[in-house]
C-alpha cells in the first residue's frame, strides 16, 4: 500500500537538505556552543548562523530572537515571561476562543493567579475582528494574544489591524504564528507585533525546536534560571544540530515559499471542488478565503470522525481530526464550537492539510477513499 500524508499542519516531513546541515552537528562538531575552544566555537557559529537565518526571514535582528524546545515553549515564555517582568501582579489580558491550547491553557492558568482574562468570541468564519478586540480593551489591559492563523480551520486573522490598535493604545501584542509561518509574509516590526512564536517543524525541519522574537526593549522573565544562553532567557545548553536544522528550513522557507503556497492552493482547491462543494453531506468549517492555503477542515454529516479517520488510516490515507482524541473518546473542538458550529458537525470534522510534497494525483486518490470511507460509515452503497 503507498501512503498518503495529509497531516503536514501537524508535522512536515524534514526536508533532505535540511537534514544535511544537521548531520555535522550530530556527529563530528558535537562541542557545547558555550565552550572557548575550536569544538566549541564551531557548535557556535551554528547557533548564530541559524538565528540569522530565522531572523531574516522574518525581517528582524538576529539579537532579538530566542531559540526554545517548540511553539509551546515559546508562547508561555512570550505571555508568562512577560507578565512576570512587567505585571506580576495582575492586570487584565484578552485573547480569543479559538487559541491553539498552548495559548489558552496559559490564559486558564493566569486566570487561577489572579488574571482578569477576556476571550474574544469569533465570527461564524473563525475570524475575530479587530473591533470586537477593541470592545474588549480596558484601562488595565496589559496584554493581547492572536494566533496568526488557526491550526484548526486554517482562518487567517486580522493581525494587522490588531497590532495597529494595539500599538496605538500602548499594548504589548502576542502572535503564535507557528501555523502561518509556512505561508504568509510576517514582519513583527512592520505588524505592530511585540512578540511573535515560530517553530521549525511545521516548515519541514527538526521538531523539538522554536523561536521566540521579542521586539528590542521590552522586558521578557525567565522562567528557568541556569547559563545566560539564549540572552539569559533560556537556560542550557543549546540543541545545536536542531537550530542549524531550523535556521536552514527558514532560509528554504524565503527562497520557496511563493512556490509553496501556488502548489498548496491548487491541491486544497481540488479537494472543495472534487468532494464538498455542492455536497449537502459535507461541511466546510470555515471559508476558502482568509484561509492558509494549505489547510481544509470539514466537516461529515452521520460520521464520527475517530471512526473514520481509522478507516481512512487503514486504506493508506494520513489526515487529522480537527478535535481532540483522548482515551478513546472524540471531545467536540473549542474551535468549532466558538465558531458557533451546529451540534451535528462537532464531532466529525476532519482536517486535510497538504505540503510540498504532495501531488494532485495523491489528492484525487484521497477524495476517492474519503468518499467510499463516508459512504461506506453512512451505510450507503458503493
Amino acid at each position: 500500500m503507498k501512503r498518503i500524508y495529509l497531516d503536514n499542519a501537524a508535522a512536515t516531513p524534514m526536508d533532505p537538505r535540511v537534514l544535511d546541515v544537521m548531520m555535522p552537528y550530530l556527529t563530528t562538531a558535537y562541542g557545547n556552543p558555550s565552550s572557548l575552544h575550536y569544538f566549541g566555537q564551531q557548535a557556535r557559529a551554528a547557533v548564530q548562523t541559524a538565528r540569522s537565518q530565522v531572523a531574516h526571514c522574518l525581517g528582524v535582528k538576529g539579537e532579538d530572537l530566542v531559540f526554545t524546545s517548540g511553539g509551546t515553549e515559546a508562547d508561555n515564555l512570550a505571555i508568562l515571561g512577560f507578565l512576570r517582568a512587567n505585571f506580576p501582579d495582575g492586570g487584565h489580558l484578552i485573547t480569543t476562543a479559538v487559541e491553539h491550547h498552548a495559548v489558552l491553557r496559559t490564559f486558564q492558568a493566569l486566570e487561577q493567579k489572579g488574571y482578569d482574562v477576556t476571550y474574544v468570541p469569533v465570527e461564524a468564519d473563525g475570524r475575530v475582528t479587530a473591533e470586537a478586540v477593541a470592545q474588549a480593551l480596558r484601562d488595565d489591559t496589559v496584554l493581547i494574544s492572536v494566533m496568526y492563523a488557526n491550526n484548526e480551520t486554517g482562518m487567517v486573522q486580522p493581525v494587522d489591524a490588531i497590532g495597529a490598535l494595539a500599538r496605538q493604545k500602548g499594548i504589548a501584542f502576542h502572535v503564535d504564528a507557528v501555523q502561518a509561518f509556512g505561508y504568509v509574509p510576517i514582519r513583527p516590526l512592520e505588524q505592530g507585533i511585540d512578540m511573535l512564536t515560530v517553530c521549525s517543524h511545521k516548515i519541514y525541519g527538526p521538531k523539538g525546536v522554536g523561536a521566540l522574537y521579542i521586539r528590542h526593549g521590552l522586558q521578557v522573565a525567565a522562567e528557568a534560571y541556569g547559563g545566560p544562553q539564549e540572552h539569559r532567557l533560556r537556560a542550557g545548553t543549546e540543541n545545536v544540530a536542531a537550530i542549524a536544522g531550523f535556521g536552514k528550513a527558514a532560509e528554504l522557507l524565503e527562497a520557496e515559499r511563493a512556490d509553496r503556497v501556488l502548489a498548496a492552493r491548487r491541491l486544497t482547491d481540488a479537494v472543495y471542488e472534487r468532494l464538498i462543494k455542492g455536497d449537502a453531506r459535507f461541511h466546510l468549517n470555515g471559508r476558502r478565503n482568509h484561509v492558509l492555503p494549505n489547510i481544509i477542515d470539514f466537516s461529515v454529516d452521520g460520521v464520527d470522525s475517530a471512526i473514520l479517520l481509522i478507516a481512512l488510516d487503514l486504506q493508506g490515507l494520513a489526515v487529522s481530526a480537527g478535535s481532540a482524541c483522548e482515551a478513546g473518546a472524540v471531545e467536540a473542538s473549542h474551535v468549532l464550537q466558538a465558531m458557533g458550529i451546529e451540534e451535528k458537525w462537532l464531532r466529525s470534522s476532519i482536517r486535510l492539510s497538504v505540503g510540498k510534497e504532495n501531488t494532485l494525483d495523491e489528492i484525487k486518490r484521497a477524495v476517492a477513499i474519503i468518499g467510499d470511507a463516508v459512504r461506506k460509515s453512512r451505510g450507503e452503497s458503493l
